[in-house]
């Protein structure tokens, strides 16, 4: 433990490199729980991180991973006790606290979440960030009211982590799936997660350029933004709701109150970063119980830290898939 491996990322003339360097435990941040971290994930802010001019990271020396999953070795107020499984996603790690990508972390003990039953530490960074806000995501509309027998589901950007996690997880509670997608070849992968049909970005941005269109949707997991959500929001049936998460199509919302108001709808956004610890609890419960994934295997692959650079250079390119599980 005195010394170990870490993806670090460094900064020379404005340009961010990525490689893998020896650490020592007193180079890690302060926090009153340390983990042995077993596995962690690659997400797209982490891609954002290693990539020069992303802004994501804002000093240097850093260890980037904004998941991580592992076995306590210690915990310094007694909240957990040596050798129990933890898992962390959100708050500051891997963005201004060094995060998963590493042999061992460091960091606050009331960031950790335990491992319910039922869940594998591979499964838990398997799902991640993406998979917590997938579930947290259905959580929320659930919540609002929707079931399957209400109407159909729409969710776009499913072909990312969010997007292809909230398919299958819909599809597998029953839900009436249509999944929109910007990749034309992932058609075949989000039927075989569950999607009744697939369509385009487009087709779903051509269904309503008036402040109300036909209603379409009882709810919607929406990873887009811009005027892909406004036209979800005006195609929601009378009560319908949409989770929003995402921006890849822009931080601008052209819309109106006249879905709002004349229709009852209701735009619930989501954030994983910040959410409450009860929240927290409950979505990891469910994730482990009844919106648990027999899919996960085929959704996921497994690299190594010395590979996690290379892959994040392709998920900038839009060059993936499947979510990509770190074996630390």
């Amino acid at each position: 433990m005195n010394s170990f491996r870490a993806l670090v990322l460094e900064k020379q003339d404005e340009e961010v490199t990525a490689k893998v360097r020896t650490l020592r435990i007193d180079d890690l941040p302060e926090g009153d729980l340390l983990v042995k971290v077993a596995y962690s994930s690659v997400n797209y802010k982490d891609a954002l991180a290693c990539k020069t001019g992303s802004n994501i990271v804002r000093s240097y020396p850093f260890v980037p991973g904004i998941d991580l999953a592992g076995v306590v070795v210690s915990c310094e107020n007694g909240r957990y006790r040596a050798g129990e499984e933890v898992l962390i996603t959100g708050y500051g790690l891997g963005v201004s606290h060094y995060g998963g990508y590493s042999e061992y972390a460091r960091v606050p003990s009331e960031w950790a979440v335990k491992l319910p039953e039922g869940l594998t530490m591979k499964a838990a960074m398997a799902l991640g960030t993406a998979g917590f806000t997938a579930a947290l995501s259905l959580y929320e509309l659930e919540r609002d009211g929707l079931r399957p027998d209400k109407g159909s589901m729409l969710v776009t950007g499913a072909s990312g982590g969010v997007g292809s996690i909230a398919v299958a997880i819909a599809s597998r509670l029953g839900y009436e799936v249509t999944a929109s997608s910007g990749k034309a070849d992932m058609g075949d992968y989000l039927l075989g997660l569950g999607a009744t049909r697939v369509v385009s970005r487009e087709e779903i941005v051509s269904q309503s350029s008036a402040p109300l269109g036909k209603q379409l949707w009882a709810g919607a997991i929406d990873c887009v933004g811009g005027k892909t959500l406004a036209s979800i929001i005006a195609s929601l049936n009378y009560g319908g709701a949409v989770a929003a998460s995402g921006m890849t199509g822009g931080i601008d919302l052209p819309t109106s109150v006249y879905p709002f108001i004349l229709r009852g709808v209701r735009l619930i956004g989501i954030d994983s970063v910040m959410a409450d610890m009860e929240k927290r609890l409950r979505v990891w419960e469910l994730l482990a119980g009844r919106y648990k994934l027999d899919k996960l295997d085929a959704m996921s692959e497994v690299i190594e830290l010395e590979q996690v650079a290379a892959y994040t250079k392709r998920m900038l390119e839009g060059d993936s898939r499947k979510r990509m599980v770190v074996k630390i």
